[in-house]
């Protein structure tokens, strides 16, 4: 027997429905000898259809044939499909997605027919507005919206159209509802009637508007309507999976179409926030399904498992990952896709379940399925039983696991696919309630511990009786009175002192009062324990993150999930292309049909909130084992300061070389030039940028400063202005030559002219030292390079040392004048000993030695340029160390305090003895150095 009669043999084994087809039609054995060794694609499933006589052109057939044809080609496809499914040359999505396919093509094609005989009789649907035909929308709904069709499904299907009106161009005029619904009909019939050649597909239209009670079909504003006033929250998950089939991709049609069914669909299943409320919907509509599945499971004798809706089967997994696109899709675009594994791949990329959880899940989505296909290609039927005869199970184990397969390691093997989704299920859908918050109603008289939480329990005794309070839902009020109360235990348990303990709950007070309103914030930290925790940990860590955290709550998000902390930790580099990536598909997506700057300015501001957010997790140590230093912090900030620059760089040029007619070309010769903190990647929390702008054209060219003076106009609106997300940065631009009273952005040669003071308009000696700190942040690379030539060139300089060493010390006076101290603390920025003394002393080292010394061009940081004067000479080594770790020091306790809330830096110096060793080693160098104090006085 050659391999192919064994196949066969295996395939009749395995398939009574395949030996009933392969009797029936013998001829079409040598057919499934040379289509059996191919994938089975769309290109091959319609030379299948062509060569059935199922073609959308074939309008001259009768109906009966045209149902024959579509028929038997469906058969063949199915001993095509189950051939190479039973004998392991398959893969999952291989069958799924030519199910699915197969469906699209068969129901395009059956419209094209039926659409030749209701044309000839009522003429067609016209839409004035495109001046065009109008054509059936039909949407694919469940599995074969997901290409996830198995051997004996149901297709879900809804009909539209897009708006009313009659027919024209026929002897007789309908309605188009009339007209569409005539064609839902007959599609139906064409699909599902049996004959003696079977069906096609069983139809299901429960999922339209108003099931089985609505019309058959119905137009975009009846669907709108409908969504809005009675859609419910089931429907929501079903839309998931909403696929426009038909028009086909590639029609005429079919982008408009999807765009304005899209525009209804997206605000329906997907909020603007995440969306943690999701978790109890679908919990409840999971126990009510399972309830069902029990029930009739018990009903039917011999059916003991029902591995699709039964505990651990295939609806908890789809479940599960539809829970994650539900709360998340509306904010993550990535999380729209349809198929249940794309969806479980991407929460593994992006670590919101751990990687061998999602793997584990995917295998036994795969095991399930493979198990569900030979359940119902014995015989066709829509099954999802697994039945307890013996000879049955032997039977389904060899089509699983080959010829020596045993029952028992069959079982077994199921048991734990089950075993372990139902235990992963139940983990997300947090079914243990003894893990969520007890939401009872407090005791009457309870409040606070007056005595631990003096202040905390005045508030509270303020807000029970306020109208705020009894204006929200019961639910809310609940969580509201039972966060208080789990976190007053909680900090009564673990307070070292009682001052902090007091201040931490008023800082959730602050919390919650901003979030009551927003159940789907309430519900994240009701439904995640860990989540409350670590609230809490935040709160006691920094005044500044709960500030933070109440004015953006949609970060309490990350509070759920450490992995993101982790992956910015050990591999920024790629992190940071992740979040480009994300952030530019999400910039895609909004602009996609409109200009949606607004909404683009809004991402923009989300981005930014989450990533100060979760770089401020790994500054305080949440959810990772070390806190991250100071300078590693700021190099963060400052790279997300760069992506931000460079994004809206990129944003907003199209539409000012639109007003100009000028080509969108890629990158402009246009440069935004970083000073000060971002420029030396120094950045903090809530630093302003110091930047300037750079372009490049020739002199000639008088309409380039217009075009790229627009440009940063724009830019500087983008980034400063308020939205409903609150603002990005402020901007100063005073840098920029001449400063305030000079043009807002520079052409790049008269800049060289004016920094290398090549003519009478020329850079003073500040501007120098704040070249030192400067570089390119965002913009095109050739004018990037340009400035690093004449920054070197400017630095590389010789200069008269004593004059340089007047001009500087000078200048240090100045700034200490404009900041005066007039307590006895110590102002660790400002102060002679302070960090910019530190500053001022590599500015001077650059500027005097960097033409001798090139190595001290490099934008490297002052504790990096500290060690190199001292390598070479300029200082003492001994110096150059104890200075750079005061500067360490210095930046490291100014972090702390702005993470505390202090808006001046100042710290009483008793019993600072690092402090006072410090202070004391920067003002050595300076007076070795200017041979004077920095300050007077």
């Amino acid at each position: 027997m050659d391999d192919f009669s064994q196949q066969i043999d295996f395939l009749e084994q395995h398939s009574t429905y395949a030996r009933r087809w392969l009797t029936a039609h013998p001829e079409w054995l040598e057919w499934l000898r040379i289509q059996g060794q191919k994938k089975v694609d769309i290109q091959g499933i319609k030379a299948l259809l062509k060569d059935c006589g199922v073609d959308e052109r074939a309008d001259a057939q009768d109906e009966a044939l045209w149902m024959t044809n579509l028929r038997l080609a469906r058969q063949r496809l199915m001993l095509w499909v189950a051939f190479r499914d039973l004998n392991g040359m398959a893969a999952l999505q291989e069958v799924t997605q030519a199910l699915s396919h197969f469906a699209e093509l068969a129901v395009s094609a059956s419209i094209a027919f039926i659409r030749q005989d209701l044309k000839t009789r009522f003429g067609l649907p016209w839409s004035n507005a495109t001046q065009s035909e109008m054509p059936l929308m039909v949407v694919g709904m469940g599995k074969l919206g997901g290409l996830e069709l198995n051997l004996s499904s149901d297709i879900d299907l809804i009909f539209l159209y897009e708006h009313e009106g009659e027919t024209t161009g026929g002897p007789k005029s309908l309605s188009n509802q009339e007209w569409f619904t005539r064609m839902g009909k007959r599609l139906i019939k064409l699909l599902a009637e049996h004959d003696a050649n079977g069906f096609v597909f069983r139809v299901d239209m429960r999922l339209r508007p108003n099931g089985d009670s609505g019309p058959l079909v119905c137009s975009l504003d009846m669907l709108e309507e409908y969504l809005l006033v009675q859609g419910r929250e089931w429907e929501r998950y079903a839309w998931i999976k909403g696929r426009l089939i038909a028009p086909l991709p590639g029609a005429p049609d079919f982008s408009r179409c999807q765009r304005e069914l899209d525009q209804l669909i997206r605000p329906f299943v997907y909020r603007r926030h995440l969306d943690y409320g999701v978790i109890a919907s679908i919990r409840d509509l999971h126990a009510q399904i399972q309830a069902e599945a029990e029930k009739r499971s018990s009903g039917h004798q011999g059916r003991s498992r029902d591995i699709k809706l039964g505990r651990g089967g295939i609806r908890e997994i789809e479940f599960l990952a539809q829970m994650f696109q539900l709360m998340r899709g509306g904010t993550d675009p990535r999380f729209r896709v349809r198929p249940s594994l794309e969806v479980l791949d991407l929460i593994k990329q992006c670590s919101i379940l751990p990687a061998d959880e999602v793997d584990a899940l995917q295998a036994a989505y795969v095991f399930l399925r493979r198990l569900e296909h030979r359940i119902q290609v014995w015989d066709d039927q829509q099954t999802h039983y697994l039945p307890d005869d013996a000879e049955v199970r032997s039977r389904l184990a060899i089509s699983m696991q080959g010829q020596q397969a045993q029952v028992n390691a069959f079982m077994t093997e199921l048991e734990r696919h089950q075993n372990k989704v139902a235990q992963l299920f139940e983990k997300a859908f947090l079914l243990d309630d003894g893990s969520r918050l007890e939401i009872a109603p407090l005791a009457r008289d309870w409040a606070p511990d007056p005595i631990f939480f003096p202040d905390s329990y005045i508030r509270w005794q303020s807000w029970i009786d306020s109208p705020k309070q009894k204006l929200l839902p019961k639910k809310s009020r609940l969580i509201f009175d039972n966060l208080m109360c789990k976190a007053a235990e909680s900090l009564q348990i673990e307070a070292a002192t009682s001052a902090h303990a007091d201040q931490t709950l008023l800082r959730l007070f602050d919390l919650l009062e901003a979030i009551a309103r927003r159940s789907a914030y309430l519900s994240i930290l009701a439904e995640y324990p860990r989540a409350l925790s670590n609230v809490l940990d935040l709160l006691k860590a920094s005044q500044w993150g709960a500030q933070y955290l109440t004015r953006h709550p949609h970060l309490l998000d990350h509070l759920l999930n450490s992995q993101t902390e982790r992956t910015l930790i050990e591999d920024p580099s790629r992190y940071w292309t992740e979040v480009r990536a994300n952030l530019n598909m999400r910039l895609d997506d909004v602009v996609a049909d409109s200009d949606g700057s607004e909404q683009a300015m809004d991402i923009l501001r989300v981005t930014h909130h989450n990533e100060t957010f979760i770089t401020l997790l790994t500054d305080l140590g949440i959810g990772v084992q070390q806190a991250l230093p100071v300078e590693r912090v700021s190099d963060h900030l400052s790279a997300l300061a760069d992506l931000i620059l460079q994004t809206t760089f990129e944003r907003v040029w199209p539409s000012v070389a639109q007003k100009f007619d000028l080509p969108l070309e890629a990158s402009p010769p246009f440069a935004i030039i970083s000073y000060g903190k971002l420029g030396g990647k120094e950045l903090g929390y809530a630093s302003d940028l110091d930047i300037i702008f750079l372009y490049q054209a020739e002199d000639s060219d008088y309409a380039a400063q217009e075009v790229y003076a627009l440009l940063a106009k724009r830019m500087i609106n983008w980034l400063t202005a308020f939205t409903s997300t609150g603002s990005l940065f402020e901007i100063d631009t005073r840098l920029r030559p001449n400063g305030s009273a000079g043009f807002l952005v520079t052409n790049a040669d008269a800049f060289k002219k004016y920094q290398l003071r090549e003519g009478d308009n020329a850079a003073w000696v500040w501007e120098h030292q704040a070249l030192t700190r400067a570089r390119c942040s965002a913009g095109n690379r050739g004018v990037g390079k340009f400035f690093d030539l004449v920054r070197s060139e400017v630095l590389s300089q010789k200069r008269n040392i004593g004059q340089l060493r007047t001009e500087i010390l000078e200048m240090r006076r100045k700034v200490h004048a404009g900041h005066p101290n007039t307590k006895a603390d110590f102002d660790l920025k400002h102060d002679s000993g302070g960090m910019v003394d530190i500053e001022f002393i590599v500015q001077f080292l650059v500027l005097a030695y960097a033409h001798q010394h090139a190595q001290l061009i490099g934008n490297l940081g002052n504790i990096a340029l500290l060690r190199i004067a001292g390598d070479v000479g300029l200082i003492t080594q001994e110096a150059a160390l104890t200075v750079g770790n005061a500067y360490r020091l210095l930046r490291a306790r100014q972090h702390r305090l702005r993470l505390d809330g202090a808006e001046k830096t100042q710290i009483n110096l008793e019993n600072e003895i690092e402090l006072i060793a410090a202070r004391n080693a920067v003002q050595a160098l300076w007076l070795e150095i200017f041979k004077a104090p920095s300050s007077i006085g």
